[in-house]
């Protein structure tokens, strides 16, 4: 993320952590030329375009724990680390509630161009009531309104990427004087219950994948259905098992119900490692990380996605939903959103926080390579999950030691690609020859003489 705090708050104080240095290009530089030295396959930037101000009716933790305050526009670090690279994809979130895709596509096409076809998209739709103030809103619109306008958004985005330009409008004949095929250059109508356009699409000519590959995380039934139309890749998570191979099941049922194949949706969760040359070793930078960490940072993260200030609440009293429904009529549909569930019997602020003692609710891994590559095989074996986000600790001490240690030992095994595939991102993650997407995706109909079916 573009910001020093991100997930595991607290450990920007940690003396080897760089992520101060947010501001300066050469932070950006150095971190994608490491990553590609470890052959992953893109960086995922994250965002936010509001503020964690719900815990204590303010920002005075957010603040002194810079939990994702402040934070930059993710995607002017782009250019800087494509420049520096050749293979690393990115993944650019971007809030499209407040967005008009008139203008994002280009500003996605334009980013797709300067990086030779290696950029995807995370759909948001927001989750902050501060966001929606920002904008001059009063709050946040309903969750599965929000998604009825990403729908819309979509379409008129696919069709001013797909259906703006034919493939071989350009013409660049310097000898007749012809850049382009007017002919070929398409008026762009789209008149749905959330946008309009009615434009010559003249902002880029296509770029190399044209829609960027497109990602997107969440997991309720309405975000599951987007996803099954829209999203090429999905992150999901959880610490239980059988739970988070259901919802991999279930994003990959959502796909087929769009009539696309189960393996057009690449699937995610996080996963966090701390890992060392022996198991002594690792628990002692476990043990030293976790001496930095912020569980109050971690506990203000996660209010603000709910909407309720926790700290009405006793440090040992009990949270429960008929104190929550007095103080915050109607919150409690958020509050299960944010946790994916309402909160157990039992649960007090201190045993929250007590959760978040690493500065997040996120678990690590920690061991030696072969212990975290034994539990990165059995998560994939029991789950089918494609792959895994890796989370910041201290940076970038923790990419040098996963690249260092836990690749090779994942190598070994069959389990991680010794080279890049050349080509763009879409097809790095899907095979060669699927720059763009394919024929049976919803947005590929927007393609002129498209016929749906089979990845063309």
């Amino acid at each position: 993320m573009n910001c020093v705090g991100h997930i595991h708050h607290g450990l920007w104080k940690h003396p080897r952590d760089n992520s101060v240095d947010y501001r300066k290009p050469g932070y950006w530089i150095a971190l994608a030329q490491l990553l590609e030295k470890g052959l992953f396959d893109a960086v995922f930037l994250a965002d936010i375009v509001g503020v964690y101000d719900v815990l204590g009716d303010g920002i005075d933790v957010t603040a002194r724990e810079a939990v994702q305050l402040p934070v930059n526009d993710p995607a002017y670090v782009v250019p800087l680390m494509a420049q520096a690279t050749q293979h690393l994809g990115f993944g650019v979130t971007a809030n499209l509630t407040y967005e008009h895709p008139y203008l994002f596509a280009r500003r996605f096409a334009t980013l797709d161009h300067l990086s030779g076809g290696r950029v995807g998209w995370n759909i948001v739709t927001g989750y902050l009531d501060s966001a929606a103030r920002g904008v001059g809103l009063k709050q946040q619109i309903d969750h599965d309104d929000r998604y009825d306008r990403g729908d819309d958004f979509m379409d008129a985005f696919y069709k001013l990427l797909e259906g703006g330009w034919e493939d071989d409008a350009v013409v660049n004949d310097r000898v007749r004087g012809i850049y382009a095929d007017p002919a070929k250059i398409h008026r762009i109508r789209h008149d749905g219950p959330f946008y309009k356009v009615d434009n010559v699409y003249n902002l880029t000519e296509p770029s190399p994948q044209r829609t960027p590959v497109l990602f997107q995380a969440g997991a309720s039934k309405r975000g599951n259905a987007f996803a099954g139309r829209h999203a090429e890749c999905v992150f999901t998570g959880g610490q239980d098992r059988p739970a988070l191979a259901k919802m991999v099941a279930a994003i990959r049922g959502e796909a087929v119900e769009a009539g696309r194949e189960r393996d057009d949706v690449k699937v995610f969760s996080y996963l966090t490692v701390v890992v060392d040359s022996n198991e002594r070793a690792a628990r002692d930078k476990y043990d030293e990380y976790l001496a930095y960490a912020s569980p109050e940072g971690a506990l203000a993260h996660f209010v603000s996605g709910a909407g309720v200030d926790l700290d009405r609440f006793g440090l040992d009293e009990e949270i429960t939903d008929e104190k929550l429904e007095a103080l915050y009529p109607g919150r409690l549909r958020r509050v299960g959103e944010a946790r994916g569930g309402g909160f157990a019997p039992g649960t007090t602020r201190r045993k929250l926080l007590d959760a978040r003692r690493f500065g997040s609710q996120q678990a690590p891994i920690v061991g030696t390579p072969s212990q975290v590559a034994d539990e990165i095989a059995r998560i994939v074996a029991e789950t089918d999950l494609d792959g895994f986000n890796l989370t910041r600790t201290v940076a970038p001490e923790c990419y040098r030691d996963f690249i260092e240690l836990v690749i090779p030992e994942l190598q070994g095994r069959g389990l991680y690609k010794t080279a890049y595939e050349e080509g763009t991102l879409r097809e790095k993650l899907f095979g060669a020859g699927r720059a763009r997407l394919p024929g049976n995706h919803h947005g590929a109909q927007f393609r002129h003489g498209h016929q749906r079916s089979g990845h063309r």
